[in-house]
């Protein structure tokens, strides 16, 4: 079982290459780097590319609206190529308020799209002419909806791979389903490895079905908040972890299109669902905190002391993860990470 961490949306790009490199030191696998309504992701990899050695590095998300396909693939394969074959595209759909509010795209198709985009840079990965007829992408542009001087080209440059590893975030079983069928990896939030079965194992299983043998067996990253703790000081950190449960099932989209409010309901939190989202969305934060079930916190990460940490690095394993991605919650987050690293290896 591999690790990785994901970035904070915030932060000063120097500090915090410097401490990736320090992770780097004590095992750290793959950094995944977000990307909202913030700096974009893709200049910080490259940052990161030249800064580190061995970790790979991933996007966590590319949001399939922000870019064309094309810009997709020559920005990963440029990445790949400056890292040495260290890249990992993670493609995402985000949500209608960000891609409508802030990039002013309509956000229409999403699984559609997701599968063409992966198509595409395949496609151009492999220095074929970009040659594509879909339902949301054409290339070159029809005579009737351009110049009609559009050309047939493929990537001049060489790159390192291939196939560079596409990684996609979804919840939806539709979305699920058609990422078990073509992509290299899954990264699901809010990840109960109790419950993932009874949510996902159906939809995974449909796609495992269509899935070419080439691509392999199809990874998981998950996890959560990470620390070596008991007592109040266990107790403290998993109180503090309830603010971002509550920000993505109470705030991360409207009523009746909140996909994190759906995935709580589908775990069996129907109630809590709809309570942490009015209380959230009437500006109650603190009190939607308070309503996420404490076993939901103990279960979704790995805070406690080692043999709890152990019971729950078997659970994420037996529920088919196979990269831990936590966020350090602890006191000395190098260190934990090195004695982390220990024992999945």
């Amino acid at each position: 079982m591999r690790i990785a961490t994901t970035l904070m949306y915030a932060g000063d790009p120097v500090s915090t290459v410097d401490h990736v490199v320090a992770l780097e030191g004590a095992g750290l696998d793959v950094i995944w780097v977000p990307e909202v309504y913030t700096f974009d992701a893709a200049t910080l990899m490259g940052y990161l590319a030249a800064k580190t050695e061995k970790v790979h590095i991933g996007s966590a998300i590319t949001p399939i609206y922000s870019r064309t396909p094309a810009l997709i693939g020559m920005t990963f394969a440029g990445l790949d190529s400056l890292s040495g074959g260290r890249a990992i595209l993670g493609l995402g759909a985000s949500g209608p308020q960000v891609i409508e509010g802030w990039h002013g795209v309509k956000y229409d198709k999403p699984i559609g799209r997701t599968r063409e985009i992966i198509d595409i840079c395949r496609m151009l990965w492999r220095r074929e002419k970009l040659i594509y007829q879909g339902k949301s992408y054409t290339l070159p542009l029809p005579e009737d909806e351009g110049t009609g001087l559009g050309k047939p080209l493929k990537l001049i440059n060489h790159p390192v791979r291939p196939n560079i590893p596409v990684w996609v975030a979804a919840l939806g079983p539709k979305n699920v389903e058609m990422t078990a069928e073509i992509a290299d990896g899954w990264m699901p939030i809010l990840f109960h490895p109790e419950k993932a079965n009874d949510v996902w194992g159906e939809s995974i299983a449909s796609g495992n079905a269509k899935r070419d043998a080439d691509l392999g067996t199809m990874e998981i990253t998950a996890g959560g908040a990470f620390a070596i703790a008991e007592g109040e000081e266990r107790k403290q950190i998993l109180d503090f972890t309830r603010h971002m449960v509550a920000l993505y099932v109470g705030g991360m989209g409207a009523r009746g299109r909140n996909f994190y409010n759906d995935l709580f309901s589908r775990y069996g939190y129907e109630a809590e669902a709809k309570e942490i989202q009015d209380l959230y969305l009437d500006g109650k934060k603190d009190e939607a905190a308070a309503k996420v079930p404490f076993d939901f916190l103990e279960e979704t990460n790995l805070v406690g002391s080692e043999s709890f940490i152990k019971e729950r690095i078997a659970a994420f394993e037996e529920a088919g993860v196979t990269m831990l991605n936590i966020v350090s919650a602890g006191k000395d987050g190098v260190g934990e990470l090195r004695q982390l690293k220990s024992w999945v290896s």
